[in-house]
């Protein structure tokens, strides 16, 4: 089943109340996480909290957790665009990449620690999307494209962030994201002087 997403860019050119009735349940979902883990919230306490139909609900999410990801996805958007994270090529850029990684899942995880939310699923295509931009009109080296590289970076990325956010909290977002940096560099520059030579 396709998980439709409530991003602004998806929905440009839609009617009002469509992009309200998109809007409302993730605004109601994020109330509810405020007060209850995310595995313990109904579709019909969402629609409840939105003053949607459930009906209206499945008309724009597939499920719950399609919610969630199209929610996670406008929330990590947000930070990136915040931070003015363009160009990941840029070891500057990946690590302030990484950073908001980092935060956005220790911000989540202090908040529910219990939960098995699959953010991956949203946070993923997020940091593809940021790279996938950064990397528009790259020749690569054959047998290496720019959504295998993208998907590769954010995997790993998202990974060592993960990893950090549920053990190593000794160190500080900005320190992962200084080691994160310094272990994806190399990555980096070896495409990107392949595809140079």
């Amino acid at each position: 089943m396709a998980i439709r997403s409530a991003r602004a860019e998806d929905v440009e050119n839609t009617d009002r109340r469509v992009l309200r009735s998109r809007q409302m349940p993730v605004d109601a979902l994020a109330r509810l996480l405020l007060r209850r883990d995310f595995d313990d919230t109904s579709i019909q306490e969402i629609t409840d909290e939105a003053d949607l139909t459930r009906a209206t609900f499945y008309l724009h999410f597939a499920d719950k957790s399609a919610l969630l990801q199209a929610m996670t996805a406008i929330r990590f958007g947000e930070l990136i665009e915040k931070r003015g994270i363009s160009r990941t090529t840029d070891a500057a850029d990946l690590k302030g990449l990484a950073q908001v990684v980092c935060e956005y899942l220790a911000k989540v995880l202090e908040c529910h620690s219990s939960s098995n939310m699959p953010l991956e699923r949203a946070v993923i295509p997020a940091i593809e999307g940021v790279l996938q931009k950064a990397l528009k009109g790259v020749n690569f080296a054959p047998g290496v494209d720019a959504d295998s590289y993208a998907t590769a970076i954010a995997w790993a990325l998202y990974g060592l962030a993960s990893r950090w956010a549920h053990t190593l909290k000794q160190k500080t977002a900005e320190e992962m994201a200084d080691a994160i940096e310094v272990l994806l560099r190399p990555i980096i520059e070896n495409v990107l002087s392949a595809r140079l030579s």
